[in-house]
């Protein structure tokens, strides 16, 4: 059997451990499928003596993860220690600049600087490697780069992280308010202390901004992001969404369009038909379209020790095999430079919930703002009368333009019987 590959991991997180573990376990099924062993011999963390539940014997301990990754003994380095920039980005610098492959699982470094980093890879001859940044154990960058490389993707749409579909998902089984099922995901450990950067959208939009390099053969543009979270959605948006026969999904879509591509992150009605509709609780679903293959789908868990694990080792076996790609599917000297659309270009249909005071003439005064604004409704909904009092009316319309429904959402705002800012999802065609 040919020399092990010899690796160091920075990083002994959850993932970290994870992947120690895995290594251990499938050792010698590893082995035959790589065609020589690979062999874990240094690792970096913060605390040396913490018990991770992993063998650490006869491996070299380094304090320092920049050291390691310029002085261990390893073919490749493994980078698990997150953030977009500091130490992080410095291993991935310091090992690339030491001759030596990358494998990561950090999607905020990608977002903000996979680019550069996968020119200085390719330039050198190396590879940077990145299966387990984007949706856990879906092997979604392997069917993008390899599977589907005979086509050209127009289009593809995914829930990106679980925090958020199990928060959403929750919230329509159980009737409860956004900020009660938050604290219960904290608890579980679902969400973080902070979950900001899951709520938010900001964990799927770095998510989203690399899958949408790769499928367009594009380089990272992450600033050219449209963002929004789940923080405003209600359980009466969840069921006034099934009533009309859709689920609410914090969904990441990007899709070429006339001069440039769409890239947006926002919670968006789906038809409970839909595929994607049916990934529920801390699942990840990913949805692609291309010209000779038709629509793909992908769905697993998008998170987790196990499962980001198995997606660090799928790409240490290809560099043990000696199998290499472009890092965003063509050299990334060749990546276009695309311009991100704004979201005022997006066309597409649109639910609002109004809070409204009940007396006769406000919805002709609803109805004339989005006239003035040329968009047509496709439904009214109102369950209840209580002249005098406030109830909700929701109007889901037919195509129209992102900035022209905002025209109409700013003028409707300001009508006197318009007693909250009106709620608006876009509606997807899933």
């Amino acid at each position: 059997m040919k020399k092990s590959l010899n690796i160091a991991v920075a990083g002994l997180g959850t993932v970290g451990a994870g992947t120690l573990k895995l290594l251990a376990a499938q050792s010698d099924l590893l082995a035959l499928r790589a065609g020589r062993p690979i062999r874990v011999t240094a690792v970096s963390a913060r605390t040396r003596g913490r018990d991770r539940g992993v063998d650490l014997a006869g491996v070299t301990w380094f304090d320092d993860p920049v050291a390691m990754a310029r002085e261990a003994d390893a073919e490749a380095i493994v980078e698990l220690i997150g953030g977009s920039d500091g130490t992080a980005k410095a291993v991935c610098e310091t090992a690339l600049a030491a001759g030596r492959h990358v494998v990561t699982a950090n999607k905020a470094l990608l977002a903000m600087h996979g680019t550069a980093l996968a020119t200085t890879a390719e330039d050198a001859g190396l590879t940077l490697a990145w299966e387990a940044a984007v949706a856990g154990g879906i092997p979604i960058v392997k069917a993008l780069r390899e599977g589907l490389v005979g086509n050209r993707i127009s289009r593809l749409q995914g829930i990106l992280n679980g925090t958020c579909n199990y928060i959403l998902t929750t919230m329509r089984e159980t009737g409860r308010e956004f900020a009660d099922v938050l604290d219960e995901a904290q608890h579980l450990g679902y969400a973080e202390a902070d979950p900001s950067f899951d709520i938010d959208g900001i964990d799927a939009a770095h998510k989203l901004a690399l899958l949408s390099a790769l499928a367009f053969g594009a380089a990272v543009d992450f600033a050219g992001l449209h963002i929004e979270g789940i923080r405003h959605i209600s359980a009466m948006d969840i069921e006034y969404a099934e009533e009309l026969g859709y689920r609410i999904k914090l969904l990441g879509i990007a899709e070429r369009g006339p001069g440039g591509i769409h890239q947006r992150v926002h919670p968006a009605m789906v038809p409970l038909a839909a595929p994607i509709a049916a990934v529920e609780g801390v699942f990840n679903g990913i949805v692609t379209e291309g010209d000779f293959v038709g629509t793909t789908v992908l769905e697993g868990r998008g998170a987790g020790a196990g499962p980001t694990a198995s997606a660090v080792v799928a790409d240490l076996v290809d560099i043990a095999c000696g199998r290499r790609a472009p890092t965003f599917g063509v050299p990334a000297r060749r990546l276009d430079t695309v311009k991100s659309l704004p979201m005022d270009n997006h066309m597409g249909a649109y639910y609002v919930r109004l809070m409204v005071i009940d007396r006769p003439g406000v919805f002709a005064d609803i109805a004339a703002s989005l006239r003035d604004c040329e968009i047509s409704l496709e439904s009214v909904l109102q369950r209840s009368r209580a002249p005098g009092g406030v109830v909700p009316v929701v109007l889901t319309t037919h195509e129209a333009s992102e900035s022209a429904m905002r025209r109409a959402l700013a003028t409707i705002g300001g009508i006197d019987a318009v007693r909250e800012p009106p709620h608006m999802i876009r509606i997807e065609r899933g």
